[in-house]
């Protein structure tokens, strides 16, 4: 068995980690962080209600809250939450033209809370 990386290199991914953990690891180093959680689901969803993505300051990230499809959506609105400090809820859904440009053309819906973690 490998030992789980401790950090992960800016821009750099880690679906399988343990995004909590790793939030814990990341602010014990002064790091800026914000954690995304899966509010909601309606149809297809690529990840169940509860699923994380942890993302720090420069990008880098930890988790799924999709399978890829949002992610480089929700990476960069965690990025303004933690620089401005101020929680959101994105909602993603094939009704919305923000779903259309980021991929989730497959007939569903999800809702993603994103926080910053002190």
């Amino acid at each position: 068995m490998t030992a789980m990386p401790s950090a992960i290199s800016a821009g750099g991914f880690e679906p399988e980690g343990d995004p909590l953990r790793e939030a814990e690891i990341w602010l014990g180093q002064g790091r800026r962080v914000a954690l995304a959680t899966v509010i909601s689901t309606w149809g297809s969803s690529p990840r169940p209600v509860g699923s994380m993505l942890v993302v720090d300051s420069k990008g880098a990230f930890v988790g799924s809250v999709s399978g890829g499809c949002i992610e480089g959506a929700v990476i960069a609105e965690a990025m303004e939450v933690i620089a401005e400090g101020t929680p959101k809820i994105l909602d993603f859904s094939v009704s919305s033209e923000r779903a259309w440009d980021v991929g989730l053309s497959c007939g569903g819906r999800i809702q993603v809370f994103v926080e910053a973690l002190r």
